[in-house]
């Protein structure tokens, strides 16, 4: 059974700088395409940054681009994101996921989901 967790996240004034971490267990996680996800209140979920499972390959979306970084250290089991200049959209309670077959920005691509860590930006 693969089990997703989230950690780090917390309530920030709007510049600051913040490093979530997701640390899988139960699989392979050298194998799976990693993803980073989004969802403020009344909103839909959105996509924010994915890596594949070779290292090296990613992506993020145009909100975060030249803010978020994603990457992953295989030997920790561990996907991190680390946000920069926040922003008070940036509020939301973040998403890891997993994935089996590929990466990228759509949330079906994934079968593995942790419970989220809330991330709040304040003026």
């Amino acid at each position: 059974q693969v089990h997703v967790v989230e950690s780090g996240g917390g309530l920030v004034e709007a510049g600051a700088s913040l490093t979530l971490s997701c640390t899988i267990s139960g699989g392979t996680f050298s194998s799976y395409g990693l993803g980073w996800f989004r969802q403020a209140p009344g909103q839909e979920r959105e996509f924010v940054a994915a890596m594949s499972s070779q290292i090296g390959h990613s992506m993020t979306s145009d909100s975060v681009k030249g803010r978020f970084t994603v990457s992953r250290d295989n030997s920790r089991n561990t996907l991190y994101l680390q946000m920069n200049l926040l922003r008070l959209e940036d509020t939301g309670m973040y998403y890891c996921a997993a994935g089996e077959d590929g990466w990228g920005s759509s949330a079906k691509q994934y079968s593995f989901w942790g419970r989220g860590t809330q991330v709040t930006v304040s003026s």
